[in-house]
């Protein structure tokens, strides 16, 4: 039987609080704490203390000076499951509202250990005394990567493909790339959306948008009148592709699943790690052909550093 958020707890000893919140395990899809209301404190409370569950107690296998001991709820490290997409999850709870189910936010950096760090370090002195004997070669094959930015427009899309102002549809186009003295096609998508004046106004709120290349020259310009956005397909974060979905308490927004970064239609960021919206790209329209410079910018940055 599952807890009941404000249900009471009892240790072995004495009553204690109640239940306020229930953690789960994303993989396992299983309770794996129970997080207990003790005077004002939030104490995270492991599913296998539970002793037994009925309608309005849930009694713990411990004392209450035990129960002391074990960790506080931080609430930034957890987020609520209506925030990430975890099939079939939902079916299995009952009687809970928003933010009173959580799941753990992911760990996405770990301490570096001592014995790595001393390992890592060797590494990097022996290719730094190695460098000297390696830089001739080592410029023969990356001298292709210095040669300047590909402003050159593509083929991206339909202007009909696009439905109604404000509804994104996410377009694949076929794009040759020089890496190296290799020459080769892969397949690369993109967000393209008719705009609302609403949307014009949160988009261009500085004015138009300009586009440079590595010596800072404009090579475009986005005017704020412009019929169409077309937003990078990486979310500005790591990297990742996101999606268009209806959140709960958002609406219809652009999420990325792997970190959690929501982001309005306007490209907007109005949760999760990202430190920039989302990248507008250069476009045009010719008759009925949509056309972009397909640029890229490095993740992780709260200011767009250009790199392709």
């Amino acid at each position: 039987m599952q807890p009941k958020i404000t249900a009471t707890v009892a240790c072995t000893d004495r009553q204690v609080g109640e239940v306020t919140r229930l953690i789960i395990d994303p993989l396992t899809q299983q309770i794996s704490h129970v997080a207990i209301d003790a005077g004002g404190v939030d104490i995270l409370a492991p599913a296998e203390l539970i002793a037994s569950v009925s309608e309005h107690e849930v009694r713990l296998r411990c004392t209450s000076a035990e129960l002391g001991r074990f960790e506080r709820l931080r609430r930034d490290d957890f987020v609520s499951i209506e925030e990430v997409e975890i099939p079939h999850l939902e079916r299995r709870l009952h009687g809970v509202r928003p933010g009173e189910v959580l799941v753990p936010v992911p760990a996405l950096e770990k301490d570096v250990t001592r014995r790595s760090f001393f390992t890592k370090f060797t590494a990097a002195i022996g290719a730094v005394l190695a460098l000297p004997l390696a830089f001739p070669a080592l410029r023969y094959i990356i001298d292709p990567m210095y040669l300047p930015f590909d402003n050159s427009w593509l083929k991206f899309g339909r202007i009909d493909a696009l439905r109604e102002p404000g509804v994104p549809q996410l377009l694949k186009f076929h794009k040759t790339v020089k890496e190296g003295f290799l020459t080769r096609e892969f397949e690369k998508s993109h967000w393209a959306m008719r705009v609302s004046p609403e949307l014009r106004e949160k988009i261009y709120a500085e004015g138009d948008i300009e586009f440079r290349d590595a010596n800072g020259e404009v090579v475009w310009t986005n005017s704020k009148e412009a019929e169409v956005v077309v937003f990078s397909g990486k979310c500005p974060h790591l990297g990742c592709a996101y999606r268009w979905r209806k959140h709960r308490t958002f609406g219809q927004t652009f999420i990325c699943p792997c970190h959690l970064s929501i982001f309005d239609p306007a490209g907007k960021v109005l949760d999760g790690p990202s430190p920039r919206p989302l990248d507008v790209l250069p476009v045009k329209v010719a008759g009925n052909e949509i056309q972009i410079i397909d640029m890229e910018f490095k993740a992780g940055k709260a200011e767009q550093v250009r790199i392709v």
